[in-house]
């Protein structure tokens, strides 16, 4: 019988094996993700395993800057998300604040049922427990995957909220144009959908670009287009 894989051990020669191919693929590489950052995202998703933001968009180290939580709440007063908001909007000057929703979300499963799940986990589903009952007519109009679906999207439009209504978003709104948007990825399909929320929606002064109609985010091997208004974003392979 074969001994065994260790998860872990694993993990550390999977590493030298992709640090090695990008070496080799392109030897400034981390030379240059040594000298600093610049990413032009902030990306606030969910801990989910099944949800890397850097992979799931094509891009690269250094593309993103990212704070990931139990079922991506955004919460006024989480000391810790508002600290990266802070650093990377004030300090890095990201162009786009991205909230992240997925379906088949464990939180937002919790979130629906009656029962507690235990320890600190049911003090920090609260604000999601907040826009169950705040929607509970809806929700129960639905079958049982359309509800976990909808209560994600529900929980996105909140966090979007408390984003918009954060002083250094807005302030950087005004100033230089940043953008902020709510998305949705469909864990099934792999495809992330832009839901027109944020200075996307609808009534909302469109964002400068920094390219008249388009603002594009280039990684090592795509690119990801921002279109102004409410067409979203796309992504191009190059």
């Amino acid at each position: 019988m074969p001994a065994p894989v260790h998860v872990f051990a694993y993990a550390l020669s999977s590493n030298q094996a992709w640090a090695g191919y990008k070496g080799h693929q392109n030897p400034d590489f981390f030379p240059k993700l040594a000298l600093g950052q610049s990413p032009e995202i902030l990306w606030i998703g969910c801990a989910d395993s099944r949800c890397p933001e850097t992979t799931i968009l094509g891009l690269q180290p250094g593309d993103v800057f990212v704070h990931r939580n139990v079922a991506n709440i955004v919460s006024p007063t989480d000391i810790n998300t508002s600290a990266v908001i802070e650093y990377s909007v004030v300090h890095l000057k990201v162009k786009h604040v991205v909230l992240c929703g997925h379906s088949s979300c464990g939180g937002a499963a919790a979130a629906l049922s009656d029962a507690r799940v235990g320890g600190v986990l049911d003090t920090w589903l609260t604000p999601l427990k907040a826009v169950r009952n705040a929607h509970r007519e809806e929700l129960a109009a639905l079958g049982d995957k359309a509800r976990a679906v909808r209560i994600a999207e529900l929980n996105v439009e909140a966090g979007v909220q408390v984003l918009m209504a954060n002083p250094n978003v807005q302030d950087a709104i005004a100033e230089r144009g940043l953008q902020v948007h709510g998305v949705f990825f469909d864990i099934g399909s792999g495809r992330v959908r832009d839901m027109g929320l944020g200075t996307g929606k609808a009534g909302q002064k469109a964002a400068a670009s920094t390219n008249g109609n388009v603002d594009v985010v280039r990684g090592k091997h795509a690119m990801l287009v921002f279109r102004n208004g409410t067409d979203g974003a796309a992504m191009q392979a190059r």
